[in-house]
């Protein structure tokens, strides 16, 4: 009989923490992700000469919904203790802004819950004992301060799938959640600083898309400062508005107006 020290970290994760995570109600195919590389590695330029730095790639991501993420578990070997990947899975956490991070070496789970008022931040669990997706998505809640059920139905709103596997980087998935959510609990003026070549367009589109499904908000304005950059966004991400799209041009004195 095989030794559970004799097992490999994927093996823990295959025989002890995937069974825990169904066994408490986790779906595997819309809300475990396993082996998440969320960042291709710091650039580093030495002269003529560039190289990446290591990739941070958790080895699970849980969510409410898909692109919600709400908690993070790093598994070891059991060779390791239970505890041994929660430093690296705090750090994880805080560049997703998740709350709820677990460490696991098969043996149970590690807990930190950054929302925890009582003082008992860091406790074990075996096995049996991790939170469903519900205990996870109401801490979640907790730790953005969302406290309606207006205000949860506008944070909960699905993002547009166009069918393909293309999805939002995780800078962006941030940058979309915080807006969303901010919307949601009344705030009107929000500032997003995003570099060149970041996806901006693309951020601003799942935004749109989630205020609008959501009926937050019935009529948004895009602005951009040249034409080019608006038949550029119609053609690309915005073309999926379809006819719930209007285009307003200004041509110095000119204006036209054109429906699509």
């Amino acid at each position: 009989m095989i030794s559970k020290k004799d097992l490999s970290e994927r093996d823990i994760c295959t025989k002890y923490i995937q069974p825990a995570l169904e066994k408490a109600g986790w779906n595997p195919l819309t809300q475990i992700r396993e082996e998440v590389t969320f960042t291709d590695g710091r650039i580093y330029v030495k002269g003529n000469l560039t190289s990446r730095g290591k990739r941070k790639r958790a080895d699970y991501i849980l969510y409410h919904k898909p692109n919600i993420p709400i908690a993070i578990i790093e598994a070891k070997d059991n060779k390791h203790s239970i505890n041994a990947g929660i430093q690296q899975g705090l750090g994880y956490a805080e560049i997703l802004d998740i709350p709820s991070v677990y460490s696991s070496n098969g043996d149970g789970f590690y807990e930190h819950n950054c929302t925890c008022a009582d003082g008992n931040i860091e406790k074990k669990l075996s096995l049996d004992e991790f939170p469903s997706p519900e205990v996870l998505w109401q801490r979640y809640k907790k730790y953005k301060g969302i406290e309606t059920e207006e205000q949860e139905r506008i944070a909960s709103q699905d993002y547009f799938f166009d069918g393909t596997d293309r999805k939002p980087r995780y800078y962006q998935q941030i940058a979309i959640n915080r807006t969303v959510e901010a919307i949601a609990k009344g705030q009107n003026r929000i500032l997003l600083t995003m570099a060149t070549g970041t996806g901006k367009t693309y951020t601003a589109f799942q935004i749109i898309h989630r205020l609008w499904k959501s009926k937050t908000k019935k009529r948004i304005l895009f602005l951009a400062d040249r034409n080019a950059l608006i038949d550029q966004t119609k053609r690309g991400d915005f073309r999926h508005f379809k006819d719930k799209m209007t285009v307003i041009r200004q041509n110095d004195s000119d204006k036209t107006k054109e429906n699509r």
